[in-house]
């Protein structure tokens, strides 16, 4: 099993900063992708980034690119998500996920992670 903990949400003003982090504990050597969804009241959890543990490419929803980075600490088994020039429709839960690698799948899909954070409540406001 592997365990997920996310921190660092909060309430931001619009065009704001925040860092996410996520800790992973547990038999993380079975995965091989980290990734940051979110999910808003009323709308399906939808993918924001990720990372592959093993060199290190990264992946960007359209939504968020060129204003989030996901960058991992391979030392301290952390994924950090840096959030910029936040918007209002920013605003969500966001969870942290872990893929395993018998999944084979779409890494955009959260139907190919197997564990999951808690979540962490990001405020965007106007």
């Amino acid at each position: 099993q592997v365990q997920l903990v996310e921190s660092g949400g909060g309430l931001v003003q619009a065009g704001g900063s925040l860092r996410l982090s996520c800790a992973a504990s547990g038999r993380t050597f079975g995965t091989n992708v980290r990734g940051w969804f979110r999910q808003a009241p009323g709308k399906e959890r939808e993918f924001v980034a990720a990372i592959r543990w093993s060199g290190g490419t990264t992946f960007y929803a359209d939504s968020v690119k060129g204003r989030f980075t996901i960058s991992r600490d391979n030392d301290k088994n952390t994924v950090d998500l840096h959030m910029g020039s936040l918007k209002p429709e920013d605003t969500a839960v966001y969870f942290c996920a872990a893929k395993a690698y018998r999944r084979v799948g779409d890494l955009f899909s959260a139907t190919q992670y197997d564990y999951w954070g808690q979540g962490t409540q990001v405020t965007v406001s106007s």
